[in-house]
């Protein structure tokens, strides 16, 4: 069953999104250190051309309502941010108008062990589907990196629009290309990071940065440097493929065993 949300809204309803909208973004910037915050929302680029996209993902925690952005890497995963687990999270596959959601998947998060909030670094986590994702032309997986590469990318998510808007996010898909600096004036080791006045927004933390058509980041955080620009952090997957592939690993034969296999060990 998908969900319709009426784009004709009294006065009373817009205040009322506003105020939810700007609850969600103190829910997202909790998890930022101090002096760090996701932007408002994406700023600058385009917006999608419908689908073209097929490997994003919208996540939103069933209570709070809470949302961030993510990607398909396999048909029962999905990476984001590590900041964006919730209690209650489902995702949301094959959406370009979230006006318009089909049924929401339930998922089993595997934040990174070493993430700590309020603190950068470790920021991915793993969202195994309790219902794996059957693949079509609105529904494709991205490849992760094999190792660092490309310094010009594309990001894009469904966050809010304007640095200092907190009532109009995105209600479809929005991309913008960003250019990534050298890695060593990035922070810690595990971040890429671009800057200017256009990139990744508050409602995008968990989407890919998707360079050579390989998803080679995750949005995380941005900081507001000196000189009034904002650089946009990103977790360097390619830093954390043994970690990937161990938790992605499939069943072994003993873990895959079935009810009835365990009823004739017993008779």
């Amino acid at each position: 069953m998908r969900q319709h949300f009426c784009s004709i809204l009294s006065v009373t309803e817009l205040s009322t999104m506003s105020i939810l909208w700007y609850i969600t973004g103190l829910l997202l910037l909790r998890s930022c250190t101090p002096g760090f915050s996701m932007h408002d929302g994406i700023v600058g680029g385009k917006v999608s051309i419908p689908h073209s996209r097929p490997y994003m993902v919208y996540i939103r925690d069933s209570q709070s309502k809470a949302v961030c952005d993510g990607f398909l890497v396999r048909e029962d995963f999905v990476m984001t941010a590590a900041h964006c687990k919730y209690s209650h999270l489902k995702v949301y596959l094959g959406v370009n108008d979230t006006n318009f959601l089909p049924d929401g998947v339930a998922v089993d998060p595997i934040p990174h062990p070493h993430f700590i909030n309020n603190k950068p670094g470790h920021d991915i986590m793993l969202l195994k589907l309790k219902t794996p994702a059957t693949l079509n032309k609105t529904v494709k997986t991205v490849p992760l990196p094999e190792k660092e590469s490309h310094k010009h990318c594309m990001v894009m998510g469904w966050g809010l629009l304007g640095y200092h808007d907190a009532s109009h996010p995105s209600k479809v898909l929005r991309e913008a290309n960003v250019t990534l600096l050298d890695s060593k004036n990035c922070g810690t080791k595990d971040t890429l990071c671009s800057a200017g006045k256009i990139g990744p927004a508050m409602g995008d933390s968990g989407g890919p940065l998707v360079c050579g058509d390989v998803a080679q980041g995750i949005v995380s955080y941005y900081r507001l440097e000196s000189n009034g620009d904002h650089c946009s952090r990103y977790t360097d997957i390619s830093k954390y493929l043994p970690w990937i592939h161990d938790k992605m690993k499939p069943p072994t034969p003993q873990q895959h065993e079935t009810w009835k296999d365990n009823l004739a060990k017993v008779v």
